[in-house]
């Protein structure tokens, strides 16, 4: 490939359009050809925006043989392209599924526009059976087996969530759908199935046992999203001008077991666009039913750095049952960091893919535990000036302006049985919704420290206590008495011990000790 620059592909999901207006393409071809090699109906679930669409548009490009567009790719010289097939493609990307009987009326408009391009007509008064009937048709019309491609399969169930009874219709509607993939088993050649979440194959794919789930496949990791070296080899014209490690820092981290993570091509063509690192992805979906769900179910900030979840409990997902570590792994705000088996089971500890979404995040949470985005931007912006010239007595002023700002129904509202953890999930927010390098629970020899902030070549140490009545030092005492600061002696930084105490009954700060190490 020339080395000249090329046309950012930005919100392009048609295959023939990027090809044919000379945008820049990353190679998935070899993909399709491990897939056609390995079995025949497969599933993937990836967060959105990561390029699922295009793939399906690739396999309907290829499987229609237009082999003047896959020149130079993998798969040209692999394929017969003498053959040609029929391709049957449903996609649930338009509309709002929230309606009772919306969906019915989708599907049936989109399987009509499907007899209408082919020149058939309905025989049957339901959707799996006009789908059968397709199927069928084509098949012997062509003499050749048809690929079925199915995009954003679970957006009319997850658009529904807040309203269960439709949520339900609209699964019950799509298992009968997705069961005919079976039964019309002989008249299929390939099966694509994408969507954000991973609904449990018992509540959506009972029909549908030889479905084979590709999600936490290694040799499939990287099938959507790019790679350090798609960067580097396809975007090399690009890269010019912007640092490199703050490219991976921001944007890379995203991982389903691969031996490499990948980046959301979203974010990557809109930095190389505007020249500027911003949460592009992030803010493109406002996760508010997930940010709500995060408050109503107490998960503290500390927690998402470092969550836990099993193979079983990141690959399920229903209406009436949530996990929230399925939730925040199926929506790309945690990844997996890396798997930890134990015993017979397979566990995978979660966190923050990148900084992007670290930094979004907690800003998210943060605005609606005060209920003012403005306020806490002016709290964040002074947080980090104080921070930077050491003013710990300015600190101490700020974080007692933190907790005054947070609504006092908000504590009638909600039993926090951890105060600790609360109030230390608030200091966290702020430190990580600047982007600064937090660590959390840091373990070493002596025991967990709450929470380290490495800024502006200094160390800073918390530790945090809830307390009846002032205890004068309790934060402090422990921070030095489990010698905390020893791991971080090695930096050869200004290391700070900060011990913070708050009190029940004031909901706020009593005690706030700093000390050099």
């Amino acid at each position: 490939m020339s080395m000249s620059r090329r046309r950012l592909p930005i919100g392009i999901q048609t295959f023939r359009e990027i090809c044919e207006e000379n945008c820049y393409y990353v190679d998935k071809t070899a993909y399709i050809q491990r897939l056609l090699d390995e079995g025949k109906h497969y599933f993937l679930s990836r967060p959105r925006r990561f390029g699922k669409s295009l793939f399906l548009d690739t396999c309907k490009e290829l499987f229609e043989g237009n082999e003047k567009l896959f020149e130079g790719l993998y798969i040209h010289d692999r394929w017969d392209w003498s053959r040609r097939y029929p391709v049957l493609r449903l996609s649930f990307g338009g509309g709002y599924f929230t309606e009772p009987g919306y969906l019915q009326a989708n599907l049936m408009d989109q399987l009509t526009a499907i007899e209408r391009r082919a020149g058939m007509v309905a025989e049957s008064a339901t959707v799996p059976g006009r789908f059968a009937r397709q199927l069928e048709t084509l098949h012997e019309r062509s003499g050749q087996r048809v690929a079925v491609l199915i995009d954003e399969y679970d957006k009319p169930i997850l658009d529904a969530l807040e309203v269960p009874e439709v949520a339900r219709a609209n699964r019950d509607l799509l298992r009968g759908l997705y069961a005919t993939i079976k039964d019309c088993d002989a008249h299929i050649r390939f099966t694509f199935i994408t969507g954000v979440s991973k609904f449990s194959k018992v509540s959506l794919f009972s029909g549908l046992n030889n479905l084979t789930d590709i999600t936490l496949e290694p040799q499939h990791s990287a099938l959507c999203g790019y790679t350090e070296a798609d960067l580097d080899a396809v975007f090399a014209p690009e890269l010019p001008g912007l640092d490199r490690d703050q490219i991976r820092d921001w944007y890379n981290g995203y991982s389903w077991l691969g031996n490499e993570k990948v980046y959301n091509p979203f974010d990557i063509l809109l930095l190389f666009r505007n020249r500027e690192f911003r949460a592009y992805w992030f803010e493109t979906g406002t996760p508010t039913f997930l940010v709500e769900t995060l408050f109503k179910r107490h998960v503290s900030s500390l927690k998402l750095d470092s969550m836990i979840g099993s193979d079983e409990l990141l690959s399920t997902f229903d209406v009436d049952h949530i996990a929230t570590e399925a939730l925040l792994f199926q929506t790309g705000y945690l990844t997996i960091i890396r798997p930890e088996p134990r015993g017979g089971e397979m566990f995978y500890r979660l966190g923050y893919p990148n900084q992007e979404v670290r930094q979004s995040l907690n800003r998210s949470l943060l605005n609606q535990l005060t209920g003012d985005p403005s306020r806490r931007a002016e709290h964040s912006a002074r947080l980090y000036d104080l921070l930077g010239a050491n003013d710990f007595a300015g600190l101490e002023t700020l974080f007692h302006a933190f907790f005054a700002s947070i609504p006092y129904e908000w504590y009638t509202n909600n039993d926090i049985a951890n105060y600790e953890g609360y109030y230390a999930s608030v200091f966290y927010s702020y430190f990580a919704g600047l982007g600064l390098d937090v660590r959390v629970e840091d373990s070493s020899s002596h025991g967990r420290l709450d929470m380290a902030v490495l800024f502006n070549d200094n160390v800073y140490l918390f530790e945090f206590k809830v307390v009846e009545m002032a205890s004068e030092g309790a934060a402090m005492a422990q921070l030095k008495e489990k010698r905390y600061a020893d791991k971080y002696r090695a930096l050869g930084q200004p290391i700070y011990l900060i011990g913070v105490e708050f009190s029940k009954d004031d909901r706020n700060i009593t005690d706030f000790d700093v000390e050099q190490a």
